[in-house]
Order: C-alpha cells, then structure tokens, then sequence
C-alpha cells in the first residue's frame, strides 16, 4: 500500500502543478513533506540520499554570478552595440537577438538570459516603433534550443550532468552542440520567413536608435571588469574540469564566492542574496523529495522494466521513445519533474544489462529541452517572456504560441532523430 500512498501524492502533486493555480515550489515542497508524513520515506533519507545537493549548489552559485554580473551592463551594452551594428536592420536585429539570446542560454541558463533580453527587447522595438511579439516568440525558441547546447543551458542538463558522473561540460558542448546549431539555423531561417511582412522599420525610427550610445550602460566599471573576470575564470574552470580534476559544483562555488568578495562594496552580500531565485531553489529541493518518495517504494524500478520490457532491451528503440516521449511530455508540462523521474529508470537500465546509456542521456537531453518549445507551459523561460510581454502590453496567446511552438519542437525532434540514428545508433544496429 506504501507505493500507492506515494504515486496518490506525486499524481497530486503534479495535477497541481501543472495548473499553476499554486507557487510551483509550494507545491513541490508540500508534496516533499506529504512523503515524509505520511512514512513513505524519512528525513535523513530525504536529505542524504535524495536531494541531489550538487545540482541546488550549483544552480545557486550561477544565479549568483549572474545577478552580479548584471548590475554591471554587460548585458544591455552588448545588446544594443549589435543593434547598431546590423543598423537597426528588423531582420538583422532579429538574428542578433535570437542569437545573444541562445549563446547567453548556453553559456549562463535559459531563465536568466531570458529576463535580461526581454526589457532590452521591448526597449529596442519601441525605439524602431514596431511589434515585439516576433523578437519575443524568437527568444522563447532561441533560449530553449542554445539551453540545451551546455550543462548548465538547462536546468535538465544540470540534473543529467550530476547524475552522470563521467559526463561534464565539455561532454554536453560536444554530443548536443552540432545538432543544436542545425536546429537552430532552420527554426530561425522559419521565424524570419513567418514574420517577414511584419518585420519593417520606417527610416526615422532606426536612426533614433542609431543615436543611442551603449556606453552609457557600462558606467561601473570596476564592477564590470571584476564580474567579466570572475565570469570567464569560471567558464574556463568548466571546460578546464576533466584536466583540473575538480567538481562542477566547486568550481562554480568558488567563482560565486570570490566574485562577492571582489564586490563586495558595490553590491552588499545581503543585497546579492536578495536577488536569489529563491522559488527555483525550494523547488527544486520538494521536487527531489517528491521522487525520492518514488525511488523509496520501488516504483521507479517498476518503471525501467516495463521500458525495458516494451524495447527488448534495444538501444536504439529505447533511445528514440525517450526522446519523443520527452519532447511530448516536457511541451504540456515542466520538464525537470519529468527528467527527475526519468534519470533513476535510465540509472537501472544498468542492471538490465545495458553497458552505454549515453546515447539515452542525450536523448532524453534533447526531448526535454526541446520540448520546452512545444506550448507556453512546456518551460519556465517561457512563461516568463508571456509575462513580461503582458506586463509591456505585447501580449500574445497560448494559441498564438502554439501555432509556431509545435511546428518548431516537431522540427526539432526530427532533426534529433536523424542526428541520434546516425552518430549513435548505428554501432547497435
């Protein structure tokens, strides 16, 4: 009766999450507790064995780096200096704001990159006079598909990467990176073609934006010199990692830590821990306790053999299910519920006797990121952009998103299809 007790809880909890009536990680952490009340599990279990405290260090660091790095204009100077570049151009800046965008999603997080871009979006548009709607459907997608390139991209990745101890950051940069650029490249040329008519600028409005001096964000400039430096020790000690030989986590520890050192009097520490995405923290912690519940009952074991029994054991079968099964599940709900349900069954395969499970690391990889593109709801950055866009009254619709978004996970899953048979699949054939 135990495992009926904790799948009641998790299904609740999950209902509720997914029609976000609640605080996500209310939510989360109130399951968590439920599985604790109701004996599934017990709190040392749920604190040594299922939170996975690497990944909450880690995330935690990065919002650090980048809530400092922030405040120095770094961001708005680079975003407004590629605008003068391309002239003010509306195709152009379109292709420099989806391509800040991934890159800024690859090498910091999707949900970060996407509050700093979206002001400077509205901004930009309402210099040139013309709909953001086109910038901001560009975003979502930009973000979601160069969040999936890296590690830390995507808050799956940064899940997968910690569980799996041999892959790191070069490893993920490696396997995802080429598939994500060619995903990238068709789904934008797609964008530019879709909104070609309405991507039209009259000639008063550019030069307006071309008398903007984007040095005037870089006014702080000791903070900018210590946050860009912090930032790329950080980013090398990540793709440095298999020679140093030392964890992801305290790498990214270290770098948060001295960076609040160094800046210490231009950004007070209680000001910096204010700026935390606390709500991502805590949910992240219910959301471990949650499939804890399920790892505790055996449910999760129950899970990798009836995948186990519908593929045989194939590699290739079961590499192409996870992939589509989580593209199409993380575009209807939040992916990192499902990836964390998911990483424990792909673990078991193991004991099944399958010896490489890293072709299905990276497809599931690459359906859960990807599939954040499909609805609205399918990723955090996404209701993000909506609500920012709302709040700027350039709202566009669930339906208007869905129009372009599963076409463009679609797109997405077959190219990864494709790029999965062949670079990994064939050895198994």
């Amino acid at each position: 009766m135990e495992w009926m007790v904790a799948l009641t809880i998790f299904i609740v909890s999950y209902s509720l999450l997914i029609s976000e009536k609640y605080n996500r990680a209310l939510i989360a952490c109130l399951g968590g507790i439920a599985m604790l009340m109701a004996g599934v599990m017990t709190l040392e279990n749920a604190f040594l064995q299922h939170i996975d405290w690497h990944t909450i260090v880690l995330l935690l660091s990065m919002m650090i780096l980048v809530s400092i790095t922030s405040q120095s204009g770094l961001f708005e100077f680079a975003a407004i200096y590629l605008a003068k570049v391309v002239k003010g151009g509306p195709v152009a800046l379109l292709l420099v704001i989806s391509t800040l965008t991934a890159v800024g999603s690859a090498l910091l997080n999707n949900v970060t990159t996407v509050l700093l871009i979206v002001p400077i979006v509205m901004t930009l548009t309402q210099m040139l006079n013309i709909t953001a709607i086109p910038y901001l459907i560009a975003t979502i997608l930009a973000s979601n598909i160069g969040g999936t390139a890296t590690l830390i991209g995507d808050p799956p990745n940064l899940m997968i990467g910690q569980a799996v101890e041999h892959l790191n950051f070069n490893d993920f940069l490696i396997h995802l990176g080429p598939v994500v650029v060619v995903i990238y490249a068709v789904v934008l040329l797609g964008i530019c073609l879709l909104y070609k008519k309405k991507l039209t600028v009259d000639k008063a409005d550019r030069m307006r934006l071309m008398g903007i001096n984007p040095r005037i964000y870089l006014e702080r400039r000791s903070l900018l010199f210590k946050s860009v430096t912090v930032l790329t020790l950080t980013m090398t000690g990540f793709i440095m990692q298999p020679l140093l030989n030392i964890e992801l986590t305290s790498i990214a520890m270290a770098g948060a830590i001295l960076l609040m050192l160094l800046t210490s009097e231009e950004k007070g520490t209680e000001e910096v821990f204010q700026s935390i995405e606390w709500v991502t923290i805590f949910f992240f912690v219910g959301l471990f306790m949650l499939v804890g519940g399920l790892k505790e009952t055996g449910l999760i074991d129950e899970i990798a053999k009836s995948i186990i029994y519908y593929t045989e054991g194939d590699v290739p079968t079961t590499a192409l299910l996870i992939l589509w099964a989580s593209g199409i599940l993380s575009g209807f709900v939040d992916n990192i519920p499902f990836v964390a349900a998911m990483i424990p069954v792909i673990l078991e395969f193991q004991e099944y006797g399958m010896t490489n499970l890293d072709p299905l690391w990276w497809a599931l990889a690459l359906g859960a990121c990807l599939g954040g593109n499909g609805t609205l709801i399918g990723a955090s950055s996404n209701l993000i952009v909506a609500g920012l866009a709302m709040k700027a009254r350039q709202p566009f619709s669930y339906v208007d998103f869905l129009k372009i978004g599963i076409p463009t996970a679609l797109i997405s899953f077959i190219i990864s299809t494709v790029y999965l048979y062949f670079r990994y699949l064939t050895d198994f054939m």
